[in-house]
């Protein structure tokens, strides 16, 4: 890959996780009203999927068409981008079924676990072992470190940091592409409310 194209692909790469840690907002939204939260949440992924219809039918709403085009991967050119849906989905379950520092802990596994995993793999990322499934060892360690540092940041535990780190980087290394926005909040929610409550 030459200069400007890993030049180009980073920029992409950074835009579109910038975007996609910026779900890390929900859980200081939700302490303030967690309704209207929720609400806002529903509205967004309404938009989103709204504008996207319309930009794969062939109109290009102003700026969300412009930002979903530049933060687009190959594998999505062509069809409808669903990762921003499947973002707020996840985030707006784990805000329907756990209680509030479980949706703290949950959504930055989310937000920055998943972010940096993405970025350390595809950039840094060596060793892909079969099993990974074009994933990379890299990144599962740097999702495992990200999102087991922001669990203690809330919870103050190590076993309770170490057990979401792990439920989130399990998660990660499946072959799920955008469906592990849905799956990691979840499954590292689930975790943190199982070590929470032993």
């Amino acid at each position: 890959m030459d200069k400007r194209s890993f030049s180009g692909q980073l920029s992409a790469e950074l835009a579109r996780k910038s975007i996609h840690a910026f779900i890390a907002m929900v859980p200081a939204m939700a302490i303030l009203n967690r309704s209207y939260t929720a609400l806002l949440l529903m509205g967004g992924i309404l938009f989103y999927a709204w504008a996207e219809s319309l930009r794969f039918l062939g109109f290009f709403p102003p700026i969300i068409s412009s930002v979903t085009k530049a933060v687009l991967r190959k594998r999505e050119q062509g069809r409808f981008a669903l990762a921003p849906i499947t973002l707020g989905l996840g985030a707006l379950l784990t805000l329907l079924i756990f209680p509030p520092p479980v949706v703290a802990a949950a959504i930055y596994a989310l937000a920055f676990g998943d972010s940096v995993s993405s970025l350390v793999g595809k950039f840094l990322g060596r060793l892909r072992p079969a099993f990974l499934v074009g994933k990379s060892i890299e990144g599962s360690i740097a999702c495992f470190t990200v999102s087991t540092l922001t669990t203690f940041l809330v919870f103050g535990n190590w076993k309770t940091a170490i057990a979401v780190g792990f439920a989130s980087m399990i998660v990660d290394a499946l072959p799920l592409r955008e469906f592990d926005n849905i799956f990691i909040p979840l499954v590292a929610g689930f975790a943190a409310l199982v070590m929470t409550n032993s």
